[in-house]
């Protein structure tokens, strides 16, 4: 039976940080994970990069006054904690901040992490000052985006691992957390046969022998459930969200399927706010899948109009790019689970941005040349990945005028829709377009974002008329519910050690990234300011590694 100081399971980001922490405490670490070594760093690889933080020279660089007393404002304005069982959460979001504010970016930059000079600004919010939503640009992303930031992480586990301390076990299966007199002992399971699925494609499940593992530590960091629609639905906040979608598309591999949830609770854990998801609302299905159901979220700029299944506009804060979960709401008090985007070329060139390192290869090849080829010296073309979207996407219609547009939207929609209730509201919001004021909220909500120089520069088109052809060809885009991140989990302290039912610390039990919710089991509370995964999967597994509970 091989012996370590502690296990980590899971090999995602927060394994990758707790377990660099611990090869330099100079730990003997063992590292579990069910799928092939070419899956090192889990959900990061495939995310944008991006990372919440506060106060920085790239958000000083652009003109945003940022601070530390902005920022907790703005996260206690969207997390709305309500619960007794909140109150680990709570101490998370403040350390958090505290970290995102302060140490966060030098500890980063001198690991070797650096970003894109443009801070984005995304979930802006529901509309009021002490609600939910960002004040500021605070959506800082890494050069070289998901890739870019675990590389560092994995490193350091590399080069701890040629010293002997650090030792990766892949297609090892964690059936059991083994306790002894109430302590954690160890982990065993099932080894998987080998497999040579590509990252991210779903590996088989054939066990071809057993292993069991000793440390007094046990560090869980396997993620969430978005990858299990059975597990979504049943978690799915009914009263709060309305019914759970009948289709959904996922955002994650297969291999996130929240098995280790009850097997870190009956090793003594306690999960709290299971209800509380992050799941968008501009999902595409991919046109090139790699897992099952496989989609991609559309991050919108603010211009496109937005329409329920049967052809009416939202009313704000339904707005691209605002408030996911109150548009979630919207689009499901409709009774149907899907809805459209019409816009412009002027829009998708300016505002389409695909979410994931795969759909963004300038910026995750961290070339100037490219980022610059690709976005700026491509005419009236948008990135690749965009127009490939466009051209082979089953969401995507493109036509050169509305009646078209709308005779290609009803052949993949369900609900038929009428072409003159389209167009005047269309022709409505178009008159709105031609001067600096207007009493259109989302007309209001794009010239304030070319307030903001970035938004200028990259993200937001000026204001045009969709009908003028000129502008054209327009675009519908058919958006699914996405499934994406668990906002509850495991209940931790501040040393992400879990916390049982009765309260205090389970012996030698910890937990940090999803399955933790991030820290404390849900320290974004009913909302998440974007960046804050990426970010809360370094805190917690960088405090895991850190814990003195940690002999």
């Amino acid at each position: 039976m091989e012996q370590a100081d502690a296990i980590i399971v899971g090999a995602g980001l927060a394994g990758l940080a707790a377990a660099a922490e611990l090869g330099d405490r100079g730990k003997r670490v063992i590292v579990v994970d069910q799928e092939p070594r070419s899956g090192l760093g889990g959900q990061a690889f495939w995310s944008l990069g991006g990372l919440f933080m506060v106060d920085t020279p790239e958000q000083r660089r652009m003109g945003i006054r940022d601070s530390r007393e902005l920022a907790l404002s703005d996260w206690m304005g969207s997390a709305q904690f309500d619960r007794p069982e909140d109150a680990w959460p709570r101490k998370w979001a403040e350390a958090y901040i505290d970290f995102a504010a302060g140490e966060m970016r030098p500890w980063l930059h001198q690991m070797g992490l650096r970003w894109f000079p443009v801070v984005g600004w995304a979930e802006r919010g529901g509309g009021f000052a002490d609600g939910h939503g960002n004040s500021v640009p605070r959506f800082h992303i890494t050069w070289g985006t998901g890739p870019g930031t675990m590389e560092h992480f994995a490193r350091r586990c590399i080069e701890h691992e040629g010293a002997g301390l650090v030792s990766f076990q892949f297609r090892h299966r964690v059936d059991r957390i083994d306790m002894t007199n109430g302590a954690a002992a160890g982990v065993s399971g099932a080894v998987l046969a080998d497999d040579t699925a590509p990252r991210g494609a779903s590996t088989n499940r054939d066990a071809v022998g057993d292993f069991a593992f000793k440390a007094a530590s046990v560090i869980v960091t396997s993620g969430g459930i978005g990858g299990n629609f059975e597990m979504v639905r049943r978690a799915w906040p009914t009263a709060r969200l309305g019914p759970a979608p009948k289709e959904m598309i996922a955002g994650v591999p297969a291999h996130v399927d929240g098995r280790m949830i009850a097997i870190s609770e009956q090793a003594g854990g306690h999960v709290i706010n299971g209800d509380r998801m992050w799941h968008y609302t501009e999902g595409v299905k991919n046109w090139d899948p790699i897992w099952p159901a496989h989609g991609i979220r559309i991050l919108p700029g603010p211009s496109s109009m937005w329409f329920d299944a049967t052809g009416k506009r939202f009313a704000p804060p339904a707005l691209p790019g605002f408030d996911s979960m109150g548009t979630l709401r919207a689009i499901l008090a409709t009774g149907y689970d899907y809805s459209w985007f019409v816009l412009t070329q002027k829009i998708i060139k300016k505002e389409f941005a695909l979410s994931g390192s795969e759909q963004n290869p300038d910026f995750t090849s961290a070339s100037w040349r490219e980022v610059i080829r690709q976005r700026i010296l491509s005419g009236k073309r948008a990135t690749g990945p965009v127009e490939a979207f466009k051209a082979h996407g089953a969401d995507f219609v493109v036509a050169d005028d509305l009646d078209t547009l709308v005779a290609g939207m009803n052949r993949i929609g369900d609900v038929p829709l009428d072409a003159h209730k389209l167009r005047a509201q269309i022709e409505a919001r178009d008159r709105q377009a031609d001067n600096p004021f207007s009493k259109d909220a989302q007309m209001m909500a794009i010239h304030a974002a070319r307030h903001y120089r970035g938004d200028r520069l990259i993200r937001t088109a000026k204001p045009h008329r969709f009908l003028d052809p000129a502008n054209g060809p327009l675009i519908a885009v058919k958006l699914h519910i996405l499934t994406r991140k668990t906002l509850g989990g495991l209940q931790t302290n501040l040393d992400s050690q879990m916390i049982g039912a009765d309260g205090a610390p389970v012996p030698g039990l910890f937990a940090a990234g999803e399955v933790a919710g991030f820290g404390g089991g849900g320290y974004h509370g009913y909302n998440a300011l974007e960046g804050t995964f990426l970010g809360g999967c370094i805190f917690s597994g960088r405090n895991a590694g850190r814990s003195t509970a940690i002999a």
